[in-house]
């Protein structure tokens, strides 16, 4: 696997400029039997470490490296400045004259040839001639050099030198009625070149207006080589090219379809085949922002601008690849949205399906808040998986607002989130960040205010977040070999609650995925019991307010459980659900049973009673699906109990299924039933599918689960005793 690297758009302090030229029966309709993929399987001991540390945690069970403490004692990343406004000493290119910059923008990271260069627009404000008129910014880009195989406390005491200098990369002109901007920084490594790619124009000063005029900018293409000293000490650096246009590959087809075409700052993508692919951002014929890219398959002698554009206006783009497709984030007029292209960008569609822990709308009537964008985006291979990682705001325990700055993982199936990396509170507030991966090591860079220090832009490496993740692939690749053994289906398969808790109120996922809130309840043997008033249990998958994040299950899931109803309750009661949120009104599709041994179907929160009926201390597999967001079955022992075909869609209801329940009285009696072994999927199981998960009746479900944690507990005390 290349290493990938990504970033998002600071926020502009000058303006941009022009560029030139530029149910019918009973299981009918269901989808198939899905093929399971080939599970690799992967060394064992390498998580065992960290099993105690992620058993403990709530939520994701993600470790923070040591840094800097939240107002929340949350444990923080500990950061080394690169670029201080007023402060860092940058270099000419040439390597003589020194300065510094007055403000450090639109941060991008890359490493190649053993050397990590972290980049960003370095800015200086210029005065009009005779001190008359507007003020303007001139603006190169300017890099910094640091050895990934220093340890971290070598990168910090580096930096903190007085003899740590930045070094222009792209160098402007800075004459008294003249000045140059370079902006949006976009990278790619390959071997031991970088690829630099901006936006350039000019600005001259007008006597007769007293104004500042910019002219046409262009976009640059800058190719630099990794080179490394040899005489002992480390002195690494980039040594940059000339830099070429490339608005002159451009198509005249394209030139009259897209103006204003920059890069979308950041990073490229390396794909698998060798592939170059740069995210731009432009204007089209009806003067939209739209998103775009340019690629080239030559190392960087030809260019391609394919010219397809997502449906929607879009801009700042986050691009990475996944399974030889081309995932592109960005944002959107009510929020952001993920897209796709198979064919290199001639055309794109939204990404159904992918990305599933991406919050793409608003989840309620209120606007879509921007904080909650995701900033970076990029593929890893990590315990031999590949994966996806990228940062999004979320919620902190107990806070009403995202100001948390968490790393997300995902496989396209199940997705945690680890962290916070950053919080904002004190006066601290980030915007654009980066992350890299490379060589086994992440890092992340980032643009901010970190209270009383002031303005930087700051680099971590997240060492105990990649060990965290690293557990967690094990965890699930375990699991999964697991359940393959016992041929419960794992395709599909993003959480199970079982016998994991960490308290009597917290409900663990066994995947460290989304756990469920308990209330009122008795831990059992692979669940809980719930007998009194009120007693119940809700799993958050898509409250993002409880950082829950699959929203698939808006259109396709399947639910499966295992229930024991112990008494007749005085009134119908909930067993299991699907909200849109708190009231039964508001159950889009679930199972109740009855005083009179009946149960219940709820679509759309309507409860119908069914002849069928249930027998007090009878053990029973019930299943809930949602297909294509309005089609539901309800089943008990593979049976079908109910159906609707007439379920409100997605876009009918107005709302999203934020949650499943488990118990809860609507008649204040009370629940009276034990649940056990919970799984997920995000789609509709078939017939054949279910039988498989029925299996788990006779124990082995306890039994398998139960041995991978105790397997991995026995190799956490053996590994301990060798000390």
């Amino acid at each position: 696997m290349h290493s990938r690297v990504a970033a998002a758009e600071a926020p502009r302090t000058h303006n941009r400029r022009r560029v030139t030229g530029s149910s019918g029966r009973r299981r009918e309709g269901r989808e198939s039997e899905r093929q399971r993929p080939n599970m690799s399987r992967h060394d064992f001991y390498s998580a065992v470490l960290l099993l105690l540390v992620v058993m403990m945690c709530c939520g994701t069970g993600g470790a923070h490296a040591v840094g800097d403490n939240s107002g929340n004692g949350q444990q923080l990343p500990q950061w080394a400045d690169i670029f201080v406004p007023f402060k860092t000493i940058v270099l000419a290119k040439d390597g003589t004259g020194m300065g510094v910059k007055e403000s450090f923008l639109s941060p991008s990271l890359v490493s190649a040839g053993g050397v990590m260069a972290p980049l960003a627009e370095g800015h200086t404000v210029r005065g009009s001639p005779g001190g008359s008129g507007d003020t303007v910014e001139n603006v190169d880009i300017v890099a910094g050099y640091v050895n990934p195989a220093w340890d971290w406390t070598t990168v910090l005491a580096e930096v903190n030198k007085d003899t740590w200098r930045a070094h222009v990369a792209v160098s402007t002109v800075s004459e008294t009625s003249r000045v140059g901007v370079a902006s949006r920084p976009t990278t790619i490594a390959k071997g031991l070149k970088v690829f630099l790619l901006v936006e350039i124009y000019e600005e001259a000063y007008d006597d007769a207006t007293k104004e500042w005029t910019p002219g046409d900018s262009d976009l640059l293409l800058i190719v630099g080589e990794a080179t490394q000293s040899k005489d002992g000490e480390w002195k690494g650096m980039i040594n940059w090219g000339d830099p070429n246009s490339l608005l002159n590959q451009i198509t005249p087809q394209t030139k009259s379809k897209l103006r204003d075409i920059s890069p979308a700052g950041g990073s490229g993508v390396l794909m698998e085949d060798g592939t170059l692919v740069i995210p731009l951002v432009a204007k089209n014929e009806g003067d939209s922002s739209i998103s775009t890219i340019i690629y080239s398959k030559d190392n960087g002698a030809n260019w391609v601008f394919p010219g397809g554009t997502p449906p929607a206006d879009s801009l700042n783009p986050c691009m990475t690849e996944w399974e030889g497709s081309l995932l592109m984030i960005a944002n959107t007029p009510d929020g952001q949205a993920v897209y796709e292209s198979a064919d290199m960008g001639t055309t794109w569609k939204e990404a159904l399906g992918k990305l599933p822990g991406v919050w793409v709308k608003s989840q309620t009537e209120d606007s879509w808040d921007a904080k909650l964008r995701v900033r970076a985006l990029i593929t890893a291979m990590i315990e031999g998986k590949n994966v996806m990682l990228y940062t999004q705001r979320g919620y902190p325990s107990k806070d009403k607002e995202a100001n948390a700055l968490y790393l997300w993982v995902t496989d396209n199936n199940r997705t945690l989130h680890v962290g916070p990396l950053f919080v904002d509170e004190g006066g601290s507030l980030t915007s654009a960040n980066t992350l890299l991966y490379s060589d086994g090591a992440l890092h992340f860079l980032l643009y901010a205010v970190f209270g009383a220090r002031g303005r930087a832009i700051s680099l971590a490496r997240l060492t105990e977040e990649l060990n965290t993740i690293r557990f967690v692939l094990s965890t699930w690749a375990q699991l999964d070999a697991s359940f393959s053994a016992m041929s419960i289906p794992t395709a599909g398969l993003v959480g199970v609650l079982s016998n994991a808790a960490s308290d009597d109120e917290t409900w663990m996922d066994d995947y460290r995925c989304v756990n469920a809130t308990v209330k009122y309840a008795t831990k059992v043997e692979n669940g809980f019991e719930f007998l009194e008033p009120g007693s119940g249990a809700i799993w958050p998958v898509n409250s993002r307010k409880d950082n829950g994040l699959y929203t698939f299950v808006n259109r396709d899931f399947t639910l499966v459980a295992t229930v024991i109803i112990h008494w007749a309750p005085k009134t119908s009661t909930s067993l299991l659900g699907a909200s849109l949120g708190d009231g039964s009104g508001k159950k889009i599709i679930g199972l109740s049973y009855s005083p009179d041994s009946k149960w219940g179907t709820v679509f759309d929160g309507k409860t119908t009673p069914q002849a069928s009926t249930w027998e007090p201390e009878k053990e029973y597999q019930v299943a809930l699906i949602l297909q294509n967001g309005h089609r539901g079955f309800v089943y008990v022992d593979n049976e079908l109990v109910g159906s609707s075909e007439t379920i409100p869609t997605p876009e009918e209801r107005g709302d999203v299924i934020s949650h499943f329940y488990i118990g809860g009285d609507e008649g204040g009696s009370g629940s009276s039933m034990t649940v056990t072994n919970v799984f997920l999927y995000n789609y509709p199981l078939s017939d054949a599918e279910l039988r498989k998960v029925k299996k788990r009746g006779d124990g082995s479900v306890r039994g398998g689960v139960s041995r991978v944690l105790l397997l991995l507990l026995l190799g956490l005390w053996g590994v301990a005793a060798l000390y």
